[in-house]
């Protein structure tokens, strides 16, 4: 794979954060205000699993406001934006980057604590700049630091607010594999951490401890922040594993074609900074091997030549849609072992493959443990398409419901 594509294998996971010494902008004190009553946030989405490989949101920042289009990430927790500080490694030009206004947050302040949870800041002065250095799984990272600004929301009912939320001015970007995507400014992280955007507007008082999303499989969508949307029936629930930072589940049993595969206390993270789905190496390989001989004697041959994705095939004549092949593949299930019946998350052909720009069909599925993941496996965008998925921090738990993801929800 070419690098363009191989952007598209990025796990949004590893947030490592350290200090990074120097000063390039005077610290400004910052805490959040507590609002009331709760509501409810929508924003629509753009983006598609190809070719793009990501889902994105667009946000405004300060005052005048400003738009910027963010790679939406439930995988890690620190907001940032290519920051013109100056900024290096940034795509953007300089004049669609973010202008920093002496509005740093100082080492000493609490969301600096959040930033660096569970390790303390390194702090020589109180009163320098909280510096913050991610890094993910693909080696690339952000270098910035920790800035607050007003973001103007419209709730869904209908109150216009104004909270200042923190952020990360990222002024020193490496991403060799081109992420984030380059027409986007950055990364919106809506991780469970402290310093997560979510967590943020739940401090501030706006919303529940819940967030959502309907990736639709034609391009687009919506992201949501409460409860408000959540269907009263009809959804299906599993536990969040309270200890850990991701939104991880587990255990549970892998089905093709309604049948047990023989493959059971898998630990899964569901992350929407990953385009496609990853499992380790001994999961990928058996669901491999399922496909494979379900394809013998198939009019569908290895097209190694296409290097859109590790395993594609090709038929008589360029494929234009998954539907045209989809019934010479099984469906995939997981089956959450948590003492309830019947909790499935179903994976069909159309949410596990992808037609290549030469009208190929590839696997979305992937080896993770060839990109690190050796205990865990990661559900990406590709097989949460066409349903809504709500993250349940309050009761920690995990939903997903069948949904027109091509309809924004009223208010």
């Amino acid at each position: 794979m070419n690098s363009r594509l191989s952007f598209l294998l990025i796990l949004l996971l590893i947030i490592v954060p350290q200090s990074f010494q120097g000063s390039i902008f005077k610290t400004f004190s910052s805490t959040l205000t507590p609002k009331s009553p709760p509501s409810s946030l929508v924003f629509p989405l753009s983006g598609n699993v190809f070719p793009l490989g990501y889902y994105s949101v667009s946000v405004q920042i300060g005052s005048p406001p400003k738009t910027f289009t963010f790679d939406i990430d439930t995988g890690s927790d620190l907001t940032w934006v290519q920051c013109d500080a100056p900024c290096t490694g940034c795509t953007l030009h300089p004049s669609l980057q973010y202008k920093p206004k002496s509005n740093t947050v100082p080492c000493s302040d609490p969301l600096c604590s959040a930033l660096h949870w569970p390790k303390k800041p390194h702090c020589p002065d109180p009163k320098e700049q909280c510096d913050y250095d991610v890094h993910y799984a693909d080696q690339g990272s952000s270098m910035g630091v920790l800035v607050t600004d007003q973001f103007p929301l419209k709730l869904m009912n209908g109150s216009a607010l104004q909270p200042h939320l923190a952020f990360g001015c990222g002024y020193d970007q490496s991403f060799p594999s081109a992420h984030p995507p380059p027409m986007t400014a950055g990364v919106l992280g809506l991780g469970r951490g402290k310093i997560s955007f979510l967590t943020q507007l739940v401090s501030a008082g706006l919303t529940r401890n819940v967030i959502g999303h309907c990736l639709s499989s034609k391009g687009g969508g919506y992201l949501f922040f409460g409860d408000s949307h959540i269907p009263s029936t009809g959804v299906s629930w599993t536990p969040l594993m309270s200890q850990e930072n991701h939104y991880t589940t587990g255990p549970a049993e892998l089905l093709y074609n309604e049948k047990p595969t023989g493959l059971k206390g898998l630990k899964l993270i569901f992350d929407t900074g990953s385009s496609y789905t990853y499992f380790n190496s001994k999961t990928y390989q058996t669901i491999l091997n399922l496909i494979g001989n379900d394809l013998k004697g198939k009019p569908l041959k290895d097209a190694k030549e296409d290097k859109t994705l590790p395993i594609c095939w090709k038929g008589a004549k360029p494929l234009k849609s998954v539907l045209e092949v989809k019934n010479l593949f099984k469906t995939l299930a997981i089956k959450f072992m948590n003492g309830r019946r019947n909790t499935q998350l179903q994976i069909p052909p159309e949410s596990y493959l992808i037609i290549s720009k030469t009208g190929n069909v590839c696997m979305g599925i992937l080896n993770g443990t060839e990109v690190g993941l050796h205990d865990s496996n990661l559900i990406g965008d590709i097989s949460m398409q066409g349903i809504m998925m709500i993250y349940d921090n309050e009761k920690q738990q995990l939903g997903w419901v069948s949904a027109d993801c091509d309809k924004l929800p009223k208010s």
